[in-house]
């Protein structure tokens, strides 16, 4: 609970980086007001939970870092101190266990959101936490207070200190519309254009690849970057589904910076698909080599694991000549090509690119153009694939910047 004469600070986003930062804050002593647009706080939280919240991941620390790339330095002191570990035990501390599920996803016992988000605001309330909802953050008046638009009317907050934690440009029908990019940047403030990350991708598909394999999955399979595009080489095994305009699923996801990357670049991504992972490419072209007689093409790519949908890729992407050569045809089955041609709008994102440069903060990710105003999740410059690493890397910076308003509060 604050005391009567503590300091104030302003947490602008209600999601698991705000909500971290309040407790955070609430902890060390301050008053604290969470303030957020929605009629309820962790709107997104809850919605990417329906099909099992993916918390965070088990894996090794080394390689759980770097799945944040080229910010993999900057966040990792954040996630030593509020990594997988800790946030199990956090979650813990609400009385919710955890497992290691397929592919050392960590989920809640029950797979649910809403049992743990509840549990946590209660737990805020009860520390003395003031929430304030429908309430949208329209910047700074003339006077340097925080102006909100809220359901009486305009409101003027001056607090001693201010978090912002108002999520990244994807999903604005649930709060994360990226309004705040021209706001910070009005104020000199360094911002990274905001781009689609975990992402679907546009292929321009023929209308019978659209007819036949519009909504089918793709699996197993195994998938990479073309290497003269900067792919390192390594296929990666998972699973995607094709949609009416292209492709999207875990595999994509995965690989979707760099396949957006390449696509700023270059003016579209090859993407290349092993459909076949499990067959070595000898043993696949020795079988497509043999005799088939008076069998047809697709009876004989069905007898060596080929048909349905990953026929339809195969006629789709690869040329007809391709089909009368036994070798030709097996290169193309474990090395298909398939031209990508833009990511899917940024509003059918999971999560956005870009956002307020590190930069532009300080180690205790206050801003230097605007001392008293600390940023956090997903609004900062850093991506990472989904499977919980997108979360954790919410919770540890918003706990990163309550530290850090609150040590600022007390020099």
């Amino acid at each position: 609970m604050s005391l009567p004469n503590a300091r104030r600070v302003a947490v602008i986003g209600g999601g698991p980086a705000g909500l971290m930062a309040a407790e955070t804050l609430a902890a060390a002593g301050c008053a604290v007001d969470v303030y957020d647009a929605m009629p309820n706080c962790g709107r997104k939280f809850l919605i990417a939970g329906l099909g099992g919240l993916n918390l965070t991941h088990a894996e090794a620390f080394a390689p759980f870092v770097s799945r944040y790339g080229s910010r993999a330095e900057t966040l990792q002191p954040m996630l030593e101190a509020f990594g997988a570990a800790q946030l199990r035990d956090w979650a813990k501390g609400l009385g919710i266990d955890t497992f290691v599920g397929t592919s050392q996803r960590v989920f809640p016992a029950d797979l649910k959101a809403a049992p743990l988000l509840r549990g946590w605001l209660r737990r805020l309330r009860e520390a003395g936490v003031r929430f304030h909802l429908r309430h949208r953050w329209t910047g700074w008046n003339a006077d340097g207070a925080l102006q909100f638009d809220g359901p009486d009317g305009a409101l003027a907050v001056t607090p001693d200190a201010t978090v912002l934690a108002l999520g990244g440009g994807s999903w604005r029908r649930l709060g994360s519309d990226g309004r705040w990019a021209a706001l910070l940047a009005g104020r000199g403030i360094d911002i990274a254009p905001l781009q689609p990350s975990n992402c679907g991708f546009e292929a321009g598909w023929s209308a019978i690849l659209r007819e036949r394999g519009a909504g089918q999955p793709v699996k197993p399979v195994a998938a990479r970057l073309a290497p003269a595009q900067g792919g390192d080489g390594a296929f990666h095994q998972g699973e995607f589904i094709v949609t009416a305009v292209g492709v999207e699923g875990s595999l994509i996801y995965a690989l979707s910076a760099e396949l957006r990357d390449a696509i700023r670049r270059d003016g579209h991504a090859q993407l290349q698909l092993d459909l076949l992972p499990g067959t070595p490419l000898d043993r696949l072209a020795a079988k497509l080599a043999a005799p088939r007689g008076k069998q047809s093409m697709a009876k004989h790519l069905h007898r060596c694991g080929i048909d349905g949908v990953k026929a339809a890729l195969l006629r789709e992407c690869a040329t007809a000549d391709v089909f009368d050569d036994p070798a030709r045809l097996a290169g193309a089955i474990k090395c298909l090509d398939v031209r990508l041609l833009a990511p899917r709008p940024i509003d059918d994102a999971i999560s956005t690119a870009g956002g307020v440069r590190f930069e532009a903060l300080d180690s205790q990710l206050m801003l230097t153009a605007q001392p008293g105003v600390f940023c956090a999740g997903e609004m900062l410059d850093w991506e990472a694939p989904t499977g919980g690493y997108l979360l954790t890397a919410c919770f540890a910076s918003g706990r990163a910047a309550g530290l850090g308003a609150a040590a600022w509060l007390a020099a």
